[in-house]
Order: C-alpha cells, then sequence, then structure tokens
C-alpha cells in the first residue's frame, strides 16, 4: 500500500498518525484560566526533547469540528503555565472522562471527582491521583494552521517535579510501581509494562 498524505481527508491522516505512531504516552495536562476556572485534559502526542534545560513538549490538534483551539492551549497561551499529570492505570477511567469536549466554563476535575493539590510553582493545580507531576511554564509554542486537523506544538520548561516516595529508588522512577498507561488508536489503550523485557545496548566493537 503507498499513501500520499496530500490526498488524504485530515480525518484520514489523523488515523494514519495514531496507527502508526504507538504505544503513545498520556499527558494530562491541568491549566487554568484567567477567571480561575480549572480544565483537565489527555494528550497522547507528548514526549520529551531534552535535560538540560528540562523541556517536555505536547500538541494539542484544532478542534474537529470547527477548528477552534482547545481550552488548554488557550489557557496556556494566557497564563503560561500548566502541568503535566502521568497517568497510571488506577484512574485512568477519570482521565477518559476528561477527553469529553465540555464548555470552558466546566471544570473537568470536579466532573471527574479528581483531586486538586496546590502546585509549587505554577498556578494550575496537580491531579492529586497521579503519582508524578511535572510543573511547567511555556518555553514556546508552534502554531501550524488554524483550520480542523492542524495544531500547534507546546514546548514547556519543566519547574518543578513531585514523584511519590515509593516510586523514586536511587535517583530513577520504578516504572512497575508507576503501572503507567500508553494509547493506541481508536478506542484502545496499553499497559506498556504486560510484556516487558530487557534489551541491553551493544558496545561499538571498534
Amino acid at each position: 500500500m503507498e499513501i500520499s498524505p496530500g490526498n488524504l481527508d485530515w480525518r484520514e491522516a489523523y488515523k494514519l498518525l495514531v496507527g502508526s505512531i504507538l504505544p503513545r504516552p498520556i499527558a494530562f495536562v491541568t491549566t487554568i484560566d484567567d477567571k480561575g476556572i480549572v480544565n483537565a485534559a489527555p494528550f497522547s502526542f507528548f514526549t520529551a526533547i531534552c535535560a538540560d534545560p528540562l523541556l517536555i513538549c505536547f500538541s494539542p490538534m484544532r478542534r474537529g469540528t470547527d477548528g477552534a483551539k482547545k481550552d488548554t492551549l488557550t489557557n496556556i497561551e494566557t497564563t503560561k503555565d500548566f502541568v503535566i499529570n502521568i497517568v497510571s492505570e488506577d484512574f485512568v477511567e477519570k482521565m477518559n472522562m476528561c477527553a469529553t469536549e465540555f464548555p470552558s466554563e466546566i471544570d473537568e476535575m470536579e466532573v471527574a471527582g479528581l483531586t486538586k493539590l496546590k502546585s509549587h510553582s505554577v498556578k494550575p493545580p496537580r491531579i492529586g491521583e497521579s503519582k508524578i507531576h511535572l510543573e511547567c511554564t511555556l518555553y514556546e509554542a508552534l502554531h501550524f494552521g488554524e483550520q480542523a486537523g492542524s495544531g500547534s506544538l507546546v514546548i514547556g520548561k519543566v519547574e518543578h517535579v513531585h514523584v511519590a516516595d515509593e516510586l523514586y529508588e536511587k535517583g530513577r522512577i520504578n516504572s512497575e510501581k508507576l503501572k503507567p498507561i500508553g494509547r493506541l488508536a481508536g478506542q484502545l489503550y496499553t499497559k506498556p509494562l504486560a510484556d516487558m523485557f530487557e534489551l541491553i545496548r551493544k558496545i561499538n566493537p571498534g
């Protein structure tokens, strides 16, 4: 099968992306607007950039219905703050409730029954059910179109990190205790540690 992206509707192109790039980690992002209303939304276009400076990024697409910016992006552009909350198995259902496109005046954390914790260095709250929080300030935002199917790249500088005590062992995160969730295509998710295996990196003999 040979596919030319230029001949695809954006929905078809999206399915091609999410069916090819997997599993994807989930950034459960909390933000706050200028009226103090909290927003919580999951994004699976999410990864790290570098360690010095400590930068992460995620990509909120434009709303598929009308091409408008999502509340998460609007709030970050307004306040310059956000928190990435890492998703574990034990609250994945509550995360999924926050994937609904609620009106801006709705606090998704209240709808889902999630616990708000005060952040150390940014305005939005952390999600108490999460075992790792990355408090971020906006480093840069790049925009790629204004139509449905387009999106933005939000780069955040990690200002403070919270890790549950039971996860942190000799400077490393115990991923088996974290029990992270990954995103697949459609309605599918995965538990990436279910078939975990070790692969030792080879040393260049030259």
